[in-house]
C-alpha cells in the first residue's frame, strides 16, 4: 500500500467510524481541534488500525499523535514493519 492509499483507507475509515466530513480531513487535521475526536474515538481509532495492519498498536505509539498525518505515520511504520522478513 503506498502512501495515497494509506491516506485514502485512513479517510475512509474516519468517515465510517467517526462519521467525519471527508472535505475536513486532510493530513495536518488535528484529531482532536479539528475532528473532535476524544480518547473514548481514540481507542476505536486504534482497534481499527489493528485491524487495518494486521499488527497490535502499542499505546504507546499513540502518545505523540496530534493529526490525521500523525496516524497515516503509524499506518505506514506499521505495514513496513509486516512487509520486512522476520
Amino acid at each position: 500500500m503506498d502512501s495515497q492509499q494509506v491516506f485514502q483507507t485512513l479517510k475512509n475509515t474516519l468517515v465510517e467510524q467517526f462519521e467525519l466530513d471527508p472535505a475536513k480531513i486532510t493530513p495536518q487535521a488535528r484529531l482532536q481541534e479539528d475532528l473532535d475526536l476524544d480518547s473514548i474515538d481514540a481507542v476505536d481509532m486504534i482497534i481499527k488500525l489493528q485491524e487495518i495492519t494486521g499488527q497490535k498498536v502499542r499505546p504507546e505509539d499513540f502518545k505523540e499523535v496530534r493529526t490525521v498525518g500523525d496516524v497515516q505515520r503509524i499506518i505506514e511504520k506499521l505495514l513496513a514493519t509486516q512487509a520486512a522478513p522476520a
